[in-house]
């Protein structure tokens, strides 16, 4: 037998090979293939160098030289063919079918509590502290010591929420500022930040739980300038440069004079166009009633302040074109991952 036709069966056989390791869908296929090409016995390439003696001496290297390519050729393709099929299962064990890993939970603050820390961050640079008193409160603190009589509408059970045994749960955040009255003497400027509750329906545009920020301003010499000026600038702070401020006339038990506060703001769009909005309620606010200091042992005739309250839900609204104050309260974190970055 010539050497060509030697060379060209191992060849040939090569091809055959490769292709069986290609098509074995499991360990047990490429065992047979393993055995039928490279069995020490009856491995078909051991069958071809069985018939070495047939050839002339000299060319006998040359055969075994491209059988031992082959086997090197063959070994290698089982090994990457068994590694891709894994600890012994079939073709469909090989595919990943797990899903993708879990992305690591990153923590963020709450639209609102975002808001009402860039609010507390503004007036602390006006001098502001922060203030806290408990949510559970009297109708003492709640009302009466604002100025506002128990035959008043607020005071109604449909609007307030009575507890069993006696109190109530705070229908706004202005217990905190009588408190702090009885409790230091002027000068005082705080902020009141906290959790209010009210008979209110559970809508689009209102809750019976919600946060609320006041402010109290205590001190010889505030006048209506002070007031106006104060929340000007903070408007101005809060919504950038070019924001109109405007104060409209108001009725308020525990402030006299007192006004709605409007915002114009201006909005610059990406393509460089600038656009104002229509004027937007932000607060209420007024000169603290005289009755009031009274009621905490503040002489009028001496002092003076001003008090302003405002929703932080709302002005979060606001701020991120949210429509519906529900998607605050109703935890949803693909609605909520939106303001983590």
């Amino acid at each position: 037998m010539a050497l060509a036709s030697l060379i060209e069966a191992l060849l040939t056989m090569e091809a055959a090979a490769l292709a069986a390791v290609e098509s074995a869908s499991d360990s047990s296929g490429l065992e047979q293939v393993r055995v039928e090409y490279l069995g020490r016995k009856d491995g078909r390439i051991s069958g071809i160098l069985r018939r070495l003696g047939e050839i002339d001496p000299e060319e006998r290297p040359a055969v075994g030289a491209e059988a031992n390519r082959v086997k090197a050729r063959l070994q290698e393709e089982l090994e990457a063919r068994e590694a891709l099929l894994g600890d012994g299962g079939s073709a469909e064990a090989a595919q990943d079918l797990s899903l993708p890993g879990r992305r690591g939970w990153t923590g963020g603050l709450h639209p609102v509590t975002r808001v009402l820390d860039e609010i507390c961050a503004i007036f602390a640079g006006l001098g502001f502290t922060r203030a806290r008193g408990p949510e559970a409160e009297t109708e003492w603190y709640n009302f009466v010591a604002l100025n506002t009589p128990m035959d008043h509408p607020a005071a109604d059970e449909q609007d307030t929420l009575y507890l069993q045994g006696g109190g109530l749960l705070r229908s706004h955040t202005s217990p905190v500022q009588i408190r702090t009255m009885e409790q230091y003497r002027p000068p005082i400027r705080i902020l009141a930040p906290g959790i209010v509750y009210r008979r209110d329906a559970w809508d689009a545009t209102h809750a019976p739980g919600f946060a609320q920020l006041e402010g109290l301003v205590v001190d010889e010499g505030v006048t209506f300038v002070d007031f106006k000026a104060t929340l000007a600038e903070f408007a101005r702070r809060f919504w950038g440069e070019g924001t109109r401020v405007r104060f409209r006339p108001s009725f308020f038990p525990f402030t006299e004079p007192s006004a709605e506060v409007d915002v114009k703001r201006v909005i610059r769009r990406p393509d460089g166009t600038v656009h104002e909005t229509d004027w937007l309620e932000i607060m209420g606010a007024g000169m603290v009633d005289p009755a009031v200091l009274e009621n905490v042992g503040i002489d009028p005739e001496r002092y003076s302040g001003f008090a302003f309250g405002m929703g932080p839900g709302r002005i979060a609204m606001l701020r991120y074109g949210i429509n519906d104050i529900r998607l605050l309260h109703d935890n949803d974190v693909r609605f909520l991952g939106q303001f983590t970055s």
